[in-house]
């Protein structure tokens, strides 16, 4: 450094910050800072409890158990208030959280992908919990008999034919029959409505499917994608078998499939959002963060019904109470709500004219429902494989 700039740097007064009083939601307590003068993780000189540089807290992990805990519950408090201030605007104002993210108003609510993992999350979760006490099957709908299983060694078997031979004389062929019945059971494709790959009658390229002969070849797949998919279609007769037991198999792999599947689905649904808005002058990342509100909005909708038809199933089992009516009226708003609140969201993101947001509403809702065709039949049939 030039002595000329080393005596005008002397000149200068010393830069002084303006004091500022501390805003107690924006900082941290006294108590639960570590008093650092440089920051522990990058070194640079602290200025506040926070470091201006990379932006991690001053805080003191090293205490006491109960204090830590103390201070989990108020941040979680904080989360929660966070949530809540976002729960309202994404249920009864469409848009508003797009566009206000947009336009930089983000700090009070919770971010848009942190919001939709945990309401999927959520909706899941609850899924895997209430319906398969809601949706239920029955392998004989009329009796309602789900069966009931009973396990046999070979001395057991032997000492039941013993038993009821000796019951010849009062019900002649019941030693037989029961035979018969231990042997259906133990071979359960062996029986009449056993499903075998006849039945299943799966054609490629015209002429029925088979494993070495006629395999069913995914362009553009690698070869082991090939082979595990010729693989599950010749366990098809079991898993179908299996189906035929426990319907509820089938819905088990779908709430692990679908996660994920949705997930991959939202890139799918902003670029149907790009398409349609192709003028509208708005990044990729811009209709991403549309649609995951959208989603976000759907998905605590879901829970919303899921824990009010729980609540309805528990108070009132029979149905036909008030409780009931009040849900049935509920469920009807929410469909009104759901497709309205698309077309207001549209409306106050993209800020177009009435007739060119229902033009494109049209045509944004026939795109999706023609994906999520696509989506469902792809989960259904993913599900089946992965049995």
């Amino acid at each position: 450094m030039s002595a000329e700039n080393e005596n005008m740097e002397a000149a200068e007064p010393t830069a002084q910050l303006p004091t500022t009083v501390p805003n107690s939601k924006l900082t941290l307590k006294e108590s639960r800072l570590a008093g650092s003068a440089d920051c522990m993780n990058c070194g640079t000189e602290l200025m506040g409890p926070f470091c201006h540089y990379c932006g991690q807290p001053d805080k003191n992990l090293m205490r006491f158990f109960p204090a830590l805990l103390r201070e989990l519950l108020e941040d979680f408090m904080d989360f929660d208030s966070r949530f809540m201030r976002t729960l309202k605007p994404l249920l009864f104002k469409p848009g508003k959280l797009t566009r206000d993210y947009l336009d930089g108003r983000r700090f009070r609510y919770v971010p848009p992908l942190r919001l939709y993992i945990f309401s999927s999350i959520a909706l899941f979760f609850l899924f895997a919990v209430i319906a398969p006490n809601t949706l239920k099957f029955d392998s004989d709908p009329e009796s309602g008999d789900r069966g009931i299983t009973i396990t046999m060694n070979e001395d057991d078997k032997e000492g039941l034919r013993d038993a009821l031979e000796g019951l010849e004389d009062i019900q002649p062929g019941l030693a037989d029959r029961v035979s018969d019945e231990i042997e259906k059971a133990e071979n359960p494709e062996e029986t009449e409505d056993s499903i075998t790959m006849e039945d299943l009658d799966l054609n490629f390229n015209g002429e029925p499917w088979d494993p070495e002969t006629n395999p069913l070849i995914l362009p553009l797949m690698p070869d082991w994608v090939n082979d595990w998919l010729n693989r599950e279609i010749g366990e098809s007769p079991q898993k179908g078998n299996a189906l035929k037991e426990n319907p509820n198999l089938m819905l088990d792999k779908v709430l692990d499939v679908l996660p994920g599947t949705m997930f991959v689905l939202l890139p799918l649904v902003a670029l149907l959002l790009k398409f349609w808005y192709l003028f509208a002058r708005k990044y990729y990342v811009e209709h991403l963060i549309f649609a995951l509100h959208n989603h976000a909005f759907i998905f605590v909708m879901l829970i919303f019904m899921l824990l009010l038809s729980a609540l309805t199933d528990w108070r009132e089992p029979e149905g036909g109470g008030a409780l009931t009516q009040t849900f049935e009226w509920i469920k009807i708003g929410v469909l009104i709500w759901i497709p309205l609140y698309m077309l207001l969201a549209l409306k106050r993101v993209y800020q177009q004219g009435w007739w060119l947001t229902l033009a494109k509403y049209s045509a944004v809702g026939i795109s999706y429902l023609v994906l999520l065709t696509f989506v469902s039949v792809f989960v259904a049939a993913l599900s089946f494989l992965l049995l």
